[in-house]
């Protein structure tokens, strides 16, 4: 038997000596190792229970569920980054890598990012939503539509008791108080605000009685702002025909709604400000325009009635040519005249020659005179013959003077100048009445949408006589107090005897 238990001893011996042992920290190293090749950084969430911050600026804690828990660490380089401070009893979602401190050999995880779980959650959900969305082109530019430069009736979905819905209505009410705004009420955080808010754009993509819609709210946490980060919402946003403004909480808040949207605003206010214009500035735009109208239709006739002058100094003057032309023919007959007398007188000296010469016998002289009498026939006829061909060639020169006379080009050029007169009369009628019917359209659509005429169908204003402002509510008024009812002519000045409140 002791023969047996020597050799039993020496084979536990031999195998001790054959096989490796390992020191603890050569354990604990390769323990570690293998814990964190076989875990790479991953997120983990869990409370808060035994804060420690020393002032060596690390964190140290431990995190834990309903069943188990475990140690962390914060290096001071990763708590730099920290948005909020950790405190015991927070629900926290945390990025690690999974370690084993050799020191105590405690299974341990150090924390690259920690964030508050409910807030972090809706953030990862919101920038997963906003790529996936813009991958599919819903926030492209040129599905953007532009805004009206002058909308008769504005939309808006919003809580008709938030501050939003009031500012809207202030800034709209100072810029353009006759423009129309339907309001679409809904909740805008909270069960059921989303399907609220599609309903809302649901319906008024289908009636089409809003030239621009404003979407939005006031500011508020990411939580109160989620149901315009919501896919259902957006969509419906992108499906709008009618040009649609995002004004989703503060400048700094951005949501799914601002990148859909055609246009984002910063705030409700801004919204407005951007949905309506400036009346005044419209008005003196509109004396502008027709300033500028007026002043070209008299640079237009100033320019014609130039033109008209310097067509009428080249035509020449037709009285002028028959003054020469009558000034020759006088000159001609005062010519033939002279001929005439000269040659009565020669032939008058010939008679007296021959006269003298002549004996008195009776045949002589019954012969010179039958003689003379023949020199006056011929004498005669010469002068008619020359008379007749004068007048003739008076006639002639009458005619050809008619053919080179600027009568018919001077008529030729009255009627061109009538028919451009005409056509100028005409094309400044037809813009003046074009002007004055957009003038009166534009009139006529103010008046449409005045308050002015909603009081002439028997309506009233009633204001709070002491500041002045519109009362919409019973709750507005109090017994006693005094009012100011405004009616289609004139005013009422009253005090309330009783206040009735409707459900």
């Amino acid at each position: 038997m002791a023969v047996e238990m020597s050799q039993d001893n020496n084979t536990v011996l031999a195998s001790r000596t054959i096989k490796d042992v390992y020191a603890v920290s050569r354990l604990v190293r390769e323990a570690r190792a293998t814990l964190e090749g076989s875990f790479p950084l991953i997120w983990v969430e869990g409370e808060i229970s035994n804060l420690a911050m020393p002032n060596s600026g690390h964190i140290y804690f431990t995190l834990k569920d309903e069943i188990a828990q475990v140690r962390c660490a914060m290096f001071r380089n990763r708590n730099r980054n920290l948005r909020f401070t950790p405190e015991n009893g927070m629900q926290v979602l945390m990025r690690i890598r999974v370690t084993l401190y050799e020191g105590r050999g405690e299974f341990q995880l150090i924390v690259e990012h920690m964030e508050e779980a409910g807030s972090g959650a809706l953030q990862r959900a919101y920038e997963a939503l906003k790529q996936r969305l813009g991958q599919e082109g819903l926030f492209d530019e040129s599905l953007k539509q532009s805004l009206p430069a002058l909308p008769k009736t504005i939309g808006v979905v919003s809580s008709p008791d938030g501050a939003a819905v009031h500012d809207i209505l202030s800034v709209l009410k100072r810029r353009f108080p006759s423009i129309r705004v339907i309001l679409y009420p809904v909740s805008v955080q909270g069960e059921g605000s989303i399907e609220q808010i599609s309903n809302a754009l649901y319906i008024a993509e289908q009636r089409q009685e809003c030239d621009v819609l404003i979407v939005g709210r006031g500011g508020g946490s990411l939580e109160d702002l989620w149901s315009f980060n919501d896919e259902k919402v957006a969509r419906a946003i992108a499906a709008m025909t009618i040009p649609t403004i995002s004004a989703v909480g503060h400048e700094i808040d951005f949501t799914i709604a601002d990148f859909v949207a055609d246009v984002r605003a910063p705030t409700p206010s801004a919204a407005a400000e951007l949905a309506a214009p400036e009346y005044s500035e419209l008005v003196k735009n509109i004396a502008l325009q027709q300033q500028r109208l007026r002043k070209s239709i008299q640079d237009k006739l100033a320019t014609q009635q130039q033109h008209i002058r310097y067509l009428m100094q080249r035509l020449p003057k037709p009285a002028f040519k028959l003054n020469v032309q009558q000034q020759h023919v006088k000159q001609l007959s005062q010519r033939l005249l002279l001929n005439q007398q000269r040659l009565l007188q020669n032939k008058q000296q010939q008679l007296d020659i021959v006269t003298s010469r002549i004996k008195h016998p009776q045949a002589s002289i019954e012969l010179q005179q039958q003689k003379l009498a023949n020199l006056r026939s011929r004498m005669q006829q010469a002068v008619q013959k020359k008379l007749q061909a004068l007048t003739s060639a008076n006639h002639v020169l009458q005619q050809q003077l008619m053919h080179v006379s600027p009568l018919p080009f001077i008529e030729q050029q009255q009627q061109k100048l009538a028919l451009h007169e005409q056509q100028l009369h005409k094309t400044m009628s037809h813009q003046l009445q074009n002007r004055k019917a957009r003038l009166a359209q534009q009139m006529r659509t103010l008046a449409a949408v005045s308050p002015l005429s909603t009081l002439e169908r028997g309506y009233s204003i009633t204001t709070d006589m002491d500041t002045e402002q519109v009362l919409f509510s019973s709750n507005d008024v109090e017994q006693g107090q005094r009012v100011n009812v405004r009616l289609h002519q004139g005013q009422l000045e009253c005090e309330v005897r009783k206040v009735k409140h409707n459900d």
